[in-house]
């Protein structure tokens, strides 16, 4: 763990000791930005899909609602919040990771 000099405003950083000290860390600074932003780690974010030709795919930006672009901007800012956080070797563990929530579990 590298220090921040406890700033409410920084993310912790993680050099490899300390795990559990980190993920509580790191789950406190999520819910302290946002509740909806840990709801997505823990509960999977909605990735907005529609069907074409019988196939499920990601619906393209444009097309999403309001509230569809709240879930992925979620998704996004965890992601980001993590991997800030993450040592080179770390994140390349979880850079493949389509959801926040593979990632969290990765670790």
């Amino acid at each position: 763990m590298t220090s921040n000099n406890g700033s409410i405003n920084k993310h912790p950083s993680f050099n490899g000791e300390g795990y559990g000290y980190l993920k509580e860390r790191i789950k406190n600074f999520i819910e302290g930005v946002d509740c909806d932003i840990w709801n997505a780690i823990q509960n999977a974010p909605c990735i907005p899909t529609y069907l074409v030709n019988n196939v499920m795919v990601n619906k393209p930006r444009s097309f999403c609602t309001k509230g569809e672009k709240e879930n992925v901007q979620y998704n996004l800012k965890a992601k980001n919040i993590i991997t800030s956080s993450l040592s080179i070797y770390k994140f390349y563990r979880v850079s493949n990771c389509t959801t926040v929530k593979k990632m969290w579990d990765t670790l």
